[in-house]
């Protein structure tokens, strides 16, 4: 059965993408750590990241880093923040999220409210930000 994100990769779900490779997607998070919260995804299923070909693994790191790269750009933050969880949906997936303060990468303090427009505009932030590093696979 697929999961969720793949549900999502596929179009059968909505999503706010921000980036879309041959490997991997990137969307935004329906409940944001913070404005602009990301996950990168890779396409294949996978449940846990020890289990992804190490081709994979180095390519959605370097996707998380450019991800994180745009998150700088777009809201200078103190830092990015980068966690592998994956105790939520059975499918890899890395936050890169702004931080301020440690506080911002606690889950308690995700923002199950965020509305599709304001998931929007981070996207759009987000986008902006990937173009001016020159960067094509932006996804709209």
């Amino acid at each position: 059965m697929a999961t969720l994100f793949t549900k999502i990769i596929e179009g059968e779900i909505p999503g706010t993408f921000v980036w879309r490779d041959d490997v991997c997607v990137a969307f935004l998070s329906i409940a944001p750590l913070s404005p602009g919260h990301t996950l990168v995804v890779p396409r294949r299923e996978v449940d846990h990241w020890l289990d992804l070909t190490p081709e994979e693994l180095s390519h959605v790191m370097a996707v998380a880093q450019t991800i994180g790269r745009a998150l700088q750009r777009a809201y200078e933050p103190v830092k990015v923040g980068l966690m592998i969880a994956g105790l939520e949906v059975p499918h890899v997936h890395v936050h890169v999220s702004n931080v301020n303060a440690v506080h911002d990468l606690d889950f308690a303090n995700a923002d199950t409210s965020a509305s599709a427009d304001d998931l929007a505009a981070a996207a759009g932030r987000i986008r902006v930000a990937l173009r001016q590093m020159g960067r094509d696979e932006v996804s709209d």
